[in-house]
Parts: C-alpha cells; structure tokens; sequence
C-alpha cells in the first residue's frame, strides 16, 4: 500500500490513523534485528495519529500525508527530541527547535514514527555504525543498506513506514534506495530548506524524501518544497505540483551516457539497466547517445570540496578523538590537510563544469544511468572485483551519483524488476525540473 493508497482508506473510514501507526510500531518491532531506528518515538506517533483522526472526522484535511506515518533521518532538529547525527558527539543532542521539514511535514499532519539509524555524521555509505550497530538490508541481513540514510532505505524497503526523509551529499539518498529497493529522490539544490538539519557540507547537502513509489516522492515534496528566509541556500524558484498525473515517456528525450557511466558495472547491473532502457524506448521515449562531461573529474572536485567542508562543520569536535569512528576520523583529518588554494580551485571547476552540463539540456529532457554499479556489498566488505578490478566499496557505491550533488541538478533512483538484489536506475534531469523527472521515473515504473 502506497501513500495515495493510504490516504484514500483514511478518507473511506476504513482504517484510522492510529491503526497505521500502531501497524507501523508493530512492524519495526518485528524487525528490530534490522536496526533501521535510533529512536523510535512511539508516544508522540500515537498522539499525532489521534489528532489525524479528529481532524479527518471533523472535515479538517491537511492533504493526502494526514495521518501517514513517516520517519526522519536523525540529522533533522526535533525539538525535544534527541537529534544524534548517528555519533557519540550529539548522542543526547536534544534541539530547542525544529528543522523545516519537520514543521512542515508536521503541518500537512504526517505521524512520525521515530528517527531513523544512519551513517556516523552522515559521512560514508555502510550504516555500519560504531556507536548505534550496523543497519541492515532487509533483503539479505548480512549486506550493507547504503548510505548515508541507510536506516531511512530499510525503514521503507521493510514496509515500516510509507516514506522516510533522508539528507544526500554524495548520493545518500538515491544509494540506500537502490541497494534496499525503494524509489530516493535528491531535488535541485536549494529546493528543499534545510534550516534545522545537521550539516556534512556547506554547499553539497540536499533534503530529499524515500518513499515506495515516484508519485509519492511527488506527495512528499509538495509538502517540503519552497522558499525558506532561514535558509541563505533555499530557491525562490516557483514549486509545482510534483504528483500529477501518471506521466508519460512519449517523445522524451533519454540520454544514454557512451562515457563513464557505462564503465565498470556488475553483469546483473549491466542487464537490469539494458532491459529498463527497452521498456522506455517500447514505452516512446527517444533514446540519444551523448558524452557527458566529465564524471571522473567532477567526482574528484567533489571529494575535495566535501572533505574541505565537513572537516570545517567538525572543527569544534575534533579535539574529542575518542569520540570519532576510526573511518569518518580518518575523512576529517584528510579535510584538514587540503588547503585553501585546493578547495578555491575545486569552487572554480564546479562553477564550469556546471556551465557545460547545462548544454545538455537542449537536446535531451532526462540523462539514464544505473543509480550503482555494484549490487549491496557485505557488512564489513571493504573491497568488491568488478570486471577483474578491485575497487574501494565506498567510492564504488558513489561512483554514479556523486558527481550530481557537484551539479546541483535534481535525480531519482528507482527500483528495477529484478529476481535477486534490488538495483536501482538514476534518472537525473534540469533544474528545478522535478515535476518532469517524476513525472518519467512513474511511466517507466509503470511500465
């Protein structure tokens, strides 16, 4: 059952919204062992849903998220209520304030049903968590969820909750949702506010949802987008409605990269991919061949200039060694040895390559790649073989959607037909052009 689905029953009087709360306890309960949650907020989910009721039976309706239950990633300020970065440092962090999109998601009365596990500060893409355990992939415990929001991916993927809000600065939405098999949308920077949320990075952070299907991404996001005055980053560009109708690939313009994006990819990967640009080309859309610019160096502008930021956000904090995983410790210090003319130099290059992405547009509505080209490595696996080549798990995972974040443009990952792990297809388009990239990732999921 999808949001929409949800919704309609609420409206029908055929379930309340306690019972999909209480549904919703029941299930992360049942799977704990998967260790999706931090904090489960079980008291306030079932006042919320009570609320939802009354309201709903006295003709208030505050649009087709009353009475949904939803999770946040524990970056997201919840005042009273701890907010722990998924680290030792802010583990009984409890905020004076909430962050954006708890107040708004708040407003269009979702239920929220806790904060989920993460990636320590955010940093990395295995879950496997030092000071909160590892997060597990529901479809094979033994294998990593993704990251950054991996316990937002499996809280999804595990039908705990209808979606779950997730922060991405090198693909940490769209990478849990391809390895956990749910739909991760990352929305043109600026698109979503992100007053309240504990930061990685000054300039690559972007707020996003993880939901079950492209359409109910677009039901989150007309509740989270907009201008925010708190928020210097946040776009005034005008929203949209980002859940219309069921969209369409006639005649649109797919790009299939003959460059980087086709290199070094699992066969299960390569053959999920192929299948899925058959069912669009079947579906009309009009398949262009094009060279993208270059992923590998804008990859590595990334890298640069996010060790330069997070080390700068953890300034404060790095006298407390102790309290630090080895792995993002280890990130931080890296940060702290590029200097000034380095992190300058990445700024300038991020500014041209965007300049010479944006010409792309004029002949191409939309840009196909797989979301990863690796299927969920094991918990603890620090090395995969693609093609005879060892390649490092965490630069494998992000190799596709790194790049994106550089960009600033909007990208979705969802889930392909597959018998065996899930993978994921990205679909990255314009700016500020969400309502068309969901509008072809719900065609192609149709079809």
């Amino acid at each position: 059952m999808n949001i929409e689905q949800a919704a309609a029953k609420l409206r029908a009087r055929e379930v309340s919204a306690v019972e999909l709360a209480q549904e919703s306890l029941d299930s992360i309960r049942r799977q704990e062992h998967l260790n999706a949650f931090i904090t489960v907020t079980d008291q306030l989910a079932m006042q919320q849903a009570r609320q939802a009721d009354d309201e709903l039976a006295a003709g208030v309706d505050r649009g087709p998220l009353h009475g949904i239950p939803y999770a946040l990633k524990d970056v997201f300020c919840t005042k009273g209520i701890r907010t722990t970065l998924g680290s030792k440092i802010f583990a009984d962090h409890v905020p004076d304030h909430d962050s954006a999109v708890y107040e708004k998601l708040t407003a269009a009365g979702a239920v929220l049903m806790g904060k989920t596990s993460m990636q320590e500060f955010a940093y990395g893409i295995t879950c496997n968590n030092p000071h909160f355990g590892a997060v597990r992939n529901p479809h094979d415990p033994q294998r990593i969820p993704g990251g950054s929001s991996g316990g937002s991916g499996v809280a999804v993927a595990a039908d705990m909750v209808f979606f779950a809000m997730g922060s991405d600065t090198g693909g940490s939405i769209r990478n849990p949702a391809a390895y956990c098999g749910c739909v991760g949308l990352k929305p043109t920077s600026g698109r979503v506010s992100r007053f309240g949320v504990l930061p990685l990075d000054f300039s690559l952070d972007h707020m996003g949802p993880l939901t079950r299907t492209p359409r109910d991404a677009g039901l989150v996001l007309n509740a989270i987008a907009g201008p925010d005055e708190r928020d210097d980053t946040s776009s005034r560009q005008p929203t949209a409605d980002y859940a219309g109708g069921p969209g369409s690939l006639a005649g649109k313009r797919v790009g299939l990269p003959e460059n980087f994006f086709n290199e070094r990819i699992a066969p299960e990967v390569t053959a999920a991919f192929a299948a899925a640009v058959s069912r669009a080309e079947a579906a009309g859309a009009k398949l262009v061949k094009i060279r993208v610019p270059d992923p590998a160096a804008i990859n590595v502008i990334s890298r640069m200039i996010l060790m330069s930021e997070a080390s700068a956000v953890m300034e404060p904090y790095l006298h407390r060694r102790a309290d630090f995983g080895s792995d993002v410790l280890a990130l931080f210090d890296q940060g702290r040895l590029l200097s000034a003319t380095d992190y300058i130099n990445a700024q300038r290059l991020r500014r041209i390559t965007q300049k010479e992405w944006a010409k792309l547009w004029n002949h191409i509505d939309c840009i196909f790649t797989p979301t990863a080209p690796i299927l969920a490595p094991l918990i603890g696996e620090t090395h995969v073989e693609i093609g005879g080549t060892q390649e490092d798990v965490r630069l494998a995972s992000t190799r596709f959607v790194r790049s994106i974040n550089v960009l600033g443009i909007p990208a979705i990952s969802i889930p392909l037909p597959v018998n065996g792990l899930p993978i994921g297809l990205q679909i990255i388009a314009r700016p500020f052009a969400e309502q068309e990239l969901l509008s072809i990732a719900s065609a192609l999921s149709s079809a």
